[in-house]
């Protein structure tokens, strides 16, 4: 991964000294971002992102496919940095307008709503009311991605490893607010 990210800083110096047009800047920040993601640079990722959010934000508006997908990915890299409730609050802000956007079967919706329930169940300030939503968002996309991507793709998969434990959070917390 060092190596690509040496790659990806280069092609992003030499698409600015050209002038491409900024989508193109975007993405390549983006690819360095996912970088920083994998090396575990998640700072830098989150700034990166950041940044990119933003551009996209400016570029082409909150209900544009890229600008949602940066944001799941911003979300993602904040869950990372255990600053969840900066990545609910982000979430709870785009999910209403992927939901209007996007179909229900986009496979961006899904991963949306699983970096929600991610940043919902891992947070420690978490409620019971967190939880249950954790829970139904799982619980709504489920039957919808299985129909669409199948039993065996990995977000099937990993809505299915995240809804077991995402209800037994709930239930302990049910058990523990009823003591």
């Amino acid at each position: 991964h060092e190596d690509a990210l040496s790659v990806q800083e280069a092609e992003l110096s030499t698409l600015r000294r050209i002038g491409v047009p900024e989508g193109q800047m975007l993405v390549a920040q983006s690819n360095i971002a996912n970088t920083y993601d994998l090396l575990g640079r998640f700072e830098e990722a989150l700034s990166m992102r950041q940044d990119t959010y933003s551009g996209w934000l400016k570029l082409k508006g909150d209900a544009h496919e890229e600008t949602l997908r940066e944001a799941t990915s911003c979300a993602i890299t904040l869950s990372n940095l255990h600053r969840y409730a900066e990545a609910k609050a982000l979430l709870h802000k785009m999910i209403p307008v992927a939901r209007r956007v996007l179909a229900e079967s986009d496979d961006l919706q899904f991963r949306m709503r699983m970096a929600c329930n991610r940043a919902l169940c891992e947070d420690p300030a978490k409620t019971l009311d967190d939880l249950r939503e954790a829970v139904s968002m799982l619980e709504e996309i489920e039957p919808t991605a299985r129909r669409v991507l199948g039993g065996a793709h990995p977000i099937v998969e990993d809505i299915e490893r995240r809804l077991p434990a995402s209800r037994k959070l709930r239930d302990a917390q049910v058990a523990l607010c009823a003591q």
